[in-house]
């Protein structure tokens, strides 16, 4: 029986935070592996806006390949709605049934899962490993299985991070390898011609 996690997202782009959350899951819940799904077409976030898949999910490929126990998911590829329901029952049929299967998310999301498509069916299929900032509280919806994952305190936001891409600016949030890969593909307005610090 393996400890497999679900780790969801636009990944735009990954960063630091995103793999010390996976770390400590893993360390917290003796997990097996950990599948960064990056987010084809998500319901919540205008899909038009989002950098192309392809790119994301080379970033987390880049990202994920000095971790043993991570590795990069299609399991969202497409052009249809990235629901969790659907992610979830896609890859429950790719594994052994006795396998438990979990879903990291942060609490701001968890707290508004009852929102979800079929959550009442998703909360059968997974247990979920909920990442709470400090002193934050969050709704449980009846059946969900939580595990909290508390301690962290990772206030990095990608969105500020495209913004330092696009002025040139240094982002130590970012894996180096990254950051490599966004300069050679001039992603988020990325300008070698605006660089004001090395990354």
């Amino acid at each position: 029986m393996q400890r497999i996690c679900l780790f969801g997202g636009t990944f735009d782009p990954i960063h630091c935070a995103h793999l010390r959350i996976a770390e400590e899951a893993v360390r917290h819940f003796a997990l097996d592996r950990v599948l960064f799904v990056p987010a084809g077409n998500p319901p919540h976030k205008d899909a038009a806006g989002l950098t192309p898949y392809e790119d994301r999910f080379r970033m987390v490929e880049i990202a994920c390949s000095p971790y043993p126990n991570f590795e990069a998911s299609r399991l969202e590829d497409g052009d249809q709605r990235s629901y969790s329901i659907e992610t979830v029952k896609k890859f429950r049929i790719q594994i052994n049934p006795d396998d438990r299967v979990f879903f990291l998310i942060g609490a701001d999301a968890f707290d508004e899962i009852e929102t979800w498509k079929d959550w009442q069916d998703l909360v059968k299929l997974t247990e979920f490993i909920v990442v709470a900032r400090p002193g934050r509280e969050y709704h449980i919806a009846s059946g969900a299985r939580v595990y909290p994952l508390e301690g962290l305190s990772l206030p990095v936001s990608s969105s500020t991070i495209r913004e330092r891409l696009a002025t040139g600016e240094a982002t130590p949030e970012l894996p180096p390898e990254v950051r490599r890969f966004i300069e050679q593909r001039g992603l988020y307005g990325f300008d070698k011609g605006k660089i004001t610090a090395s990354p």
